[in-house]
């Protein structure tokens, strides 16, 4: 990888020019990725937030799925928000029977965990691996994770209220993923981090070739 690492956002639905925007503020070079053969230039994946139940359609009638799971296998580091959390889980709960997954993350996530559309809400989330500020997370029809396996580190968990102790940011190895949308703040220390990610695998690379 030279210059700045090339971070795709899967463009099937979803805030897909968000996600891009973020990534480009923090100057990696971004772009929705809405071909398969985009895919063997991505040095890193984002999966946004939209609707899960409709990008595991759309992915499996146009043949996504496979591919994506190639990517991931492959070691290119993966970030979901939200519905993109939904997409790399390995299980999922309330989901519809013939819902997919790309899979990655060992954990159980239930969808629409928090609610409907209506019960969207906002607040402070304590997330270390960002610093001692808090991030300011949107959740909206959000899942949350259930149970992690071996492997899995939490990232975060609400703090207070009757949710307390709720997973809602988790990481595996090159895999991220947070229950709420960081697309929709002007704080991009998520992004950062998977920044920070992209490129230290981007390292390594070079350092083994």
């Amino acid at each position: 990888m030279s210059g700045a690492p090339f971070i795709g956002v899967l463009a099937l639905q979803g805030d897909v020019r968000e996600h891009v925007g973020a990534l480009t503020r923090l100057g990696a070079d971004s772009a929705p990725v809405r071909a398969l053969e985009q895919l063997d230039a991505c040095d890193g994946l984002v999966i946004p937030g939209g609707e899960s139940t409709t990008m595991s359609r759309l992915a499996r009638i146009d043949g996504w799925f496979e591919p994506l799971r190639s990517l991931r296998a492959a070691g290119v580091p993966m970030f979901g928000s939200c519905a993109g959390m939904i997409m790399l889980a390995d299980q999922v709960l309330d989901a519809r029977p013939d819902q997919e997954t790309v899979g990655g993350l060992d954990v159980v996530v239930r969808r629409n965990a928090f609610g409907r559309q209506v019960d969207s809400f906002e607040m402070d989330v304590d997330m270390p691996v960002l610093g001692e500020r808090p991030f300011h997370a949107v959740f909206i029809r959000a899942p949350w994770v259930e149970s992690v396996g071996q492997g899995v580190e939490v990232l975060a968990e609400i703090s207070a209220g009757e949710r307390a102790g709720t997973i809602v940011a988790v990481r595996q190895g090159p895999v991220l993923a947070t229950s709420f949308h960081p697309e929709l703040t002007p704080d991009d220390r998520v992004h950062r981090y998977f920044v920070d990610m992209v490129e230290s695998r981007g390292e390594r690379s070079r350092g083994s070739a």
